[in-house]
C-alpha cells in the first residue's frame, strides 16, 4: 500500500521476481493465465515516474515502460522481469509477443546480431541475442536471468517444433525439435523431445531415423512409455510384427508396474521448460495408454497376423478386463485404440472359431446377440438425405439426432447379425448342418432384409454409409454360408436361390459365382453351369477393380468369415466344366 519509490523499485522488483518464480515452482504444474503480479509491478514502476497506464494491455504496457523507464538502476530489474513475462507467453503460445518484447529488451547491437544469422529462427535469434542483465550482490536470485534464458530457448524451439510438426512442415519442424534437443532441459522433457523427433522422422517416411530417436528417448527416460508406444507403430507400419508385438509385450508388462522415478542430472529450477509446453499435439503424441488398450493391440495384431492361439490368449485376457471397469478407465474421446466392445467380442469369437474352439465361439456371440437385440428397435427406419445443412438451421440439431440414433441402430443390427453369422460357420465346422442354416437365416432375414433393402433403394446420409456396406456384406456372407450348407443337405434347389439372391445383392462376386455353377451342376442343369461359368469366367478381371471400389476395408471380426466363403472346388469344377464342353464340341456336327 505505500506509495511507488524509485530507490526502492530495484528490491520491490527483485522480490516479486524472486516471489513469481517459487509461486510457479511450488504449483508445480503448468503455467497457465496472465501473471498478474508483473503487471502490476509495471504499473508501479509507471507510478514512481509519474506517468499512468492502467487502461494499456500488458504489450502495450511494457512498450512504455521500457520506452520511457531510463533510469539506469531499473534496468537489470526489469530485463529479469520482462524474460518471466516472456515465459508467460510462451506458455500461452504468444510467440508474436515475445518476439516484440526481446525486440524491446533489446539494443541496436544486440537486434543487428539477431538479423545477421541468416535462415535461423527469428524467435530463437532475438531470444539468444538478448543480453543478460549482471546480478547484484546485495539482491540475491532463486533462479539467474541465464539460466532463465536457456530454458526460454529450449522452450521456444520445442514450442515451435511442435507447432511446425502440427502444420506439417516436416523438416521445419525436425530442425527446430534438434535445436530443442540440444538445449538446457530436464530428463523428462528431453525424452519427450526426442519422441517428437522419431514421430516426426516417421511422417517424413524415414522408420529407421524414428526408430533411433525413440530409442533415444528410453535411454533418456526408461518411463518415457509413450516413446515405446510409437516404437510399436513404426514396426507395424514396416510390417516387422515380430518387433511390434514384443515392443507391445514390453509396453503392457511396463504399464502394469509401479517403476521408481528416473534420476535427473538436472539442476533443479524453479521454472522449467516442461512448465511452458502443453499444447494438444504434445498432449496427443504423449498420451499414456492404459494396459487394456495395448491387450487389445496385441490381440488384433496377432490375429491379424494369423497368430491363432496367441490372439485368443490375449482376447481372453482383454474380456476379463472388462470386469475391472474398462468404461471408466479409458478415455472416450476417440484417442483410444479401442474399437466398439461387440466388435472386441466378434473378434475373439473369430479368434475362438480359427483356433477350433468352435463351442466357445457360440457362446461369446450368444452374449453379442442377448446384449444388443434389446437396443434395436421394433421398426427400423433408414431415412433418406437430409436437405438442411446448417447447423443453424431449426431442426438440424433434431437431425443430427435422428442420425446418431438410425446409426446406433445399425450398428446394433450388424453386430448381431454377425453373431449369428459367427454361430452359423461355428455349426458348420461342428458338423451340424442344420443348426448351422438356422442361424445363417437369422443373420440373412432378421429385420436386416428390410433395412439392407432401404438401404440399397434410398438414398441415405452420407454418415450412415459405412454400416450400410456391412450390412450388406453380412447378409450377402450369411446367404453364402446358408446356401453351402443346404449343399450338404442335398438341398440343391434352395442353394440356388440362396446362391442367385447373393448375386443380386453382389454382382460378379467370385465366390457366389462359383457357388452358383456348382449348384447348376448339381441339379444336373450342366449346360446353364457351362455358360454360366464362362460368363464369369470372362468377367473376372473386373472383380479386383469392383471390390477396390467398394472403398473399406472390411471389419476384422468378419475376414475369417469372408475366407470360409471362399469356394473350394474351383479347379476341379473348371475342369469337369472344360471336359463337359469339350465333349459337347465333339458331338456337335461340324
Amino acid at each position: 500500500g505505500l506509495p511507488a519509490a524509485l530507490p526502492a523499485l530495484p528490491l520491490e522488483l527483485t522480490v516479486l521476481y524472486n516471489s513469481l518464480l517459487f509461486t510457479v515452482g511450488a504449483s508445480d504444474s503448468a503455467i497457465k493465465g496472465e501473471a498478474e503480479g508483473i503487471r502490476q509491478g509495471l504499473l508501479r514502476v509507471l507510478e514512481a515516474c509519474g506517468a499512468c497506464g492502467q487502461d494499456l494491455g500488458t504489450e502495450e504496457l511494457w512498450e512504455k515502460v521500457l520506452q520511457e523507464v531510463t533510469v539506469e538502476e531499473l534496468q537489470a530489474p526489469l530485463h529479469r522481469l520482462g524474460a518471466l513475462q516472456a515465459a508467460w507467453w510462451l506458455a500461452a503460445s504468444q510467440l508474436g509477443s515475445v518476439a516484440g518484447l526481446f525486440q524491446l529488451l533489446s539494443t541496436a547491437e544486440d537486434l543487428g546480431r539477431a538479423h545477421c544469422s541468416e535462415g535461423q529462427n527469428k524467435l530463437l535469434s532475438l531470444i539468444k541475442a538478448w543480453r543478460v542483465p549482471p546480478e547484484g550482490a546485495s539482491l540475491p536470485l532463486v533462479q539467474s536471468a541465464k539460466d532463465l534464458k536457456e530454458i526460454l530457448c529450449t522452450a521456444a524451439a520445442f514450442l515451435q517444433g511442435l507447432q511446425e510438426l502440427e502444420a506439417g512442415n516436416f523438416p521445419t519442424a525436425l530442425s527446430l525439435l534438434q535445436e530443442a534437443a540440444g538445449g538446457f532441459c530436464s530428463k523428462n522433457i528431453l525424452a519427450q523431445i526426442y519422441t517428437c523427433l522419431g514421430c516426426c522422422a516417421q511422417r517424413m517416411g524415414k522408420p529407421q531415423t524414428a526408430l533411433q530417436h525413440l530409442k533415444r528417448a528410453l535411454q533418456v527416460d526408461f518411463q518415457c512409455l509413450p516413446a515405446l508406444s510409437h516404437v510399436a507403430v513404426v514396426y507395424h507400419d514396416l510390417g516387422e510384427t515380430d518387433a511390434e508385438l514384443q515392443a507391445l509385450t514390453l509396453l503392457y508388462e511396463a504399464l502394469g508396474k509401479s517403476l521408481p522415478a528416473a534420476a535427473s542430472s538436472s539442476p533443479c529450477f524453479l521454472m522449467q521448460a516442461e512448465l511452458l509446453v502443453h499444447t494438444p499435439v504434445l498432449t496427443s503424441l504423449l498420451r499414456r495408454r492404459h494396459p487394456s488398450e495395448v491387450k487389445y493391440l496385441l490381440a488384433q495384431r496377432c490375429l491379424q497376423d494369423g497368430r491363432v492361439a496367441d490372439a485368443v490368449e490375449h482376447y481372453l485376457d482383454f474380456l476379463s478386463l472388462l470386469q475391472e471397469g474398462l468404461q471408466q478407465q479409458v478415455p472416450l474421446d476417440g484417442s483410444s485404440a479401442l474399437p466398439r466392445i461387440p466388435e472386441v467380442f466378434l473378434e475373439a469369437a473369430s479368434a475362438l472359431e480359427q483356433a477350433g474352439r468352435h463351442q466357445d465361439a457360440i457362446t461369446v456371440c450368444e452374449e453379442v446377440i442377448s446384449r444388443t437385440t434389446d437396443l434395436i428397435p421394433q421398426v427400423l427406419r433408414v431415412e433418406q438425405r437430409l436437405e438442411q445443412s446448417e447447423s443453424s438451421l431449426p431442426g438440424a440439431e433434431l437431425a443430427g439426432g435422428l442420425l446418431s440414433q438410425q446409426k446406433e441402430s445399425l450398428c446394433c443390427l450388424a453386430w448381431r447379425a454377425a453373431g449369428y453369422l459367427h454361430q452359423g460357420w461355428a455349426w458348420a465346422k461342428l458338423g451340424k448342418s442344420k443348426e448351422a442354416v438356422t442361424q445363417f437365416s437369422r443373420g440373412v432375414l432378421e429385420r436386416l432384409e428390410d433395412a439392407v433393402f432401404m438401404c440399397v433403394c434410398l438414398p441415405v446420409a452420407e454418415n450412415l454409409q459405412p454400416e450400410v456396406e456391412v450390412l450388406q456384406k453380412i447378409r450377402l456372407l450369411s446367404l453364402l454360408g446358408r446356401g453351402t450348407q443346404f449343399l450338404e443337405l442335398g438341398r440343391n434347389k434352395e442353394a440356388l436361390l440362396d446362391f442367385q439372391h447373393s448375386l443380386h445383392i453382389s454382382p460378379g462376386d467370385p465366390a457366389a459365382a462359383s457357388y452358383l455353377v456348382q449348384a447348376l451342376w448339381k441339379l444336373n442343369r450342366k449346360q446353364e453351369a457351362a455358360a454360366q461359368w464362362q460368363k464369369f469366367s470372362q468377367n473376372c478381371p473386373a472383380e479386383d477393380g469392383q471390390q477396390q471400389g467398394q472403398g473399406r476395408p472390411l471389419p476384422l471380426y468378419l475376414v475369417s468369415c469372408l475366407e470360409q466363403a471362399v469356394f473350394p472346388h474351383s479347379e476341379a469344377l473348371a475342369r469337369s466344366i472344360q471336359d463337359y464342353l469339350g465333349a459337347a464340341a465333339q458331338d456337335t456336327p461340324s
